[in-house]
């Protein structure tokens, strides 16, 4: 005679089974972050230097991140202007994490970088008028691809995995109190402009328009798990 089994048993069978499933879920997403950028910060700045009538700088992110997934920015500059050409001098631009407090170069990305890194960038020219739409990140993360000799981003912008085993102390902590949400990790990227009337132009060794640095700041934080819930997706994290 074949024995049943008890309806307890296949209930708490089925809770269990539900428990890990939910929890499998749970950590697939729990390692989600967010890009905030200040814009305020900029905007202030841009005032400062009488500049808010001439340009806009702005940046496009996505709502989140995997931990390490943001390999670059997409910088969204504006010439408001009707007689200033603004050139962005990339090889002067970097970007700074706070903890680190170090500098690192910025590289205009394209799809098939294969050029030596080290060479010179020409400054990019925002005509009056016209907006720039770059992707920009940093010549650390790069790697070059033997097979087709070109070089693609690998690593994280901000490599916040690192932080983990770091020999850095202060560090480590940095990382576990970011990922209990006690603490955001802050970077920001430095812009370095020049500004020349379009009937002057910029001639090698004359006519040097004004510079202008604007630092525009960015703060990560980690999300809730729960963010990933339907009715959660338009609330902050």
């Amino acid at each position: 005679m074949q024995q049943q089994t008890s309806p307890m048993v296949v209930l708490t069978l089925y809770i269990i089974g539900v428990s890990y499933v939910f929890n499998l879920m749970i950590e697939s997403i729990d390692e989600q972050i967010k890009f905030e950028f200040d814009r305020a910060s900029v905007e202030k700045q841009l005032k400062e230097q009488e500049l808010d009538d001439k340009i806009n700088i702005g940046f496009k992110l996505k709502s989140n991140y995997d931990i390490d997934g943001l390999k670059d920015l997409l910088l969204i500059l504006t010439n408001k202007s009707d007689n200033l050409a603004v050139y962005v001098d990339w090889d002067n631009c970097s970007l700074a994490e706070n903890h680190k407090k170090v500098s690192r170069r910025i590289i205009r990305k394209s799809p098939d970088v294969s050029r030596d890194l080290g060479v010179p960038q020409s400054p990019g020219l925002v005509a009056p008028s016209q907006t720039l739409v770059q992707v920009l990140t940093t010549e650390d993360v790069f790697k070059r691809d033997q097979e087709t000799g070109t070089y693609q981003a690998e690593k994280a912008l901000v490599e916040i995995n690192g932080l983990k085993g770091s020999p850095n102390r202060a560090h480590r902590k940095l990382y576990k109190k970011f990922m209990s949400r006690r603490e955001k990790i802050e970077f920001s990227l430095q812009l370095v402009l020049r500004f020349s009337e379009v009937r002057v132009g910029l001639v090698p060794g004359q006519n040097i328009p004004p510079m202008s640095i604007i630092n525009c700041p960015f703060a990560i934080r980690k999300l809730r798990w729960t963010y990933a819930l339907p009715w959660n997706k338009k609330r902050p994290g």
